[in-house]
């Protein structure tokens, strides 16, 4: 797919609902509408591109190149920020009946042969969190990996609901979208397809308040990830978006994340 911008897919998916098309609703507009470029096929040899860290950022706004993305304005927004760990500067991001999210484009595609490692942390699970239906479609923490996937493989009905969609948000919409997400109610593992449309894959990896307040640290094999959520062989890497959601549940929570990095898997 190609493409200048990109937002995530809602909870930070908005409240506005017209007509919902089952393949991409308002909501998941804005966590998932993240701009893509199309890059000829690509070694994961050198990983040049990675995105912008936090670390050496000064206390205040996120880099530039992390774009705050809010479809729905009369809804608040995540506020994020780069705030002071003894470790150094992370992303805060602040949630309180809210929901938008922060999107970074890679310059270049990177091949999905690659793993995603980060840490995160949270100040408690959003309490009725839940993959099983949209008015539990908030969570804590969520990191979204966005895939450059042929949109003409897509069923013909699913091609016109994306172009609709675009049309309607005036943005490039990811078709295939994996959400990493610290949830509630679902167990550590559990893959499903977002409530609003199957595009994205849910995929927990941290779930309840029992690490509440820890730094977690994560390691995801893109490919294998991909492959087991969507049953095919992923395509290329092509964005990344944070954000924490609670405009369903009315929750407050708060989401801390260190810098993220993009490491090739030796094959």
């Amino acid at each position: 797919m190609s493409g200048n911008t990109h937002a995530p897919c809602q909870s930070q998916c908005i409240r506005i609902r017209p007509p919902e098309p089952r393949f991409m609703s308002p909501r998941i507009a804005p966590r998932l509408c993240l701009s893509v470029a199309l890059i000829a096929p690509l070694s994961a040899t050198a990983l040049t591109t990675q995105p912008t860290p936090f670390t050496d950022t000064p206390t205040g706004k996120p880099p530039a190149s992390w774009v705050h993305t809010q479809i729905n304005k009369d809804l608040p927004g995540t506020h994020f920020s780069i705030v002071q760990e003894p470790s150094g500067s992370v992303l805060r991001a602040y949630s309180k009946s809210a929901a938008s999210s922060l999107v970074y484009t890679l310059p270049d595609a990177v091949a999905a042969n690659t793993r995603l490692q980060w840490r995160w942390k949270v100040s408690e699970a959003v309490p009725k969190s839940a993959m099983a239906n949209k008015a539990t479609d908030d969570y804590a923490a969520r990191v979204y990996v966005f895939f450059d996937y042929d949109k003409s493989r897509l069923p013909f009905t699913d091609r016109v609901k994306i172009d609709m969609a675009r049309t309607l948000y005036g943005a490039d919409l990811p078709t295939a979208a994996l959400c990493y997400v610290w949830g509630t109610a679902d167990a550590i593992g559990a893959i499903a397809p977002n409530p609003y449309t199957d595009r994205v894959r849910m995929i927990v990896l941290q779930r309840g308040d029992a690490k509440a307040g820890q730094w977690i640290a994560e390691s995801r094999d893109l490919a294998a990830d991909f492959q087991a959520a969507f049953g095919e062989p992923a395509p290329a890497v092509t964005g990344i978006a944070l954000g924490a959601d609670t405009d369903n549940t009315g929750a407050t929570v708060e989401a801390r994340f260190g810098d993220l990095q993009l490491v090739p898997i030796a094959q």
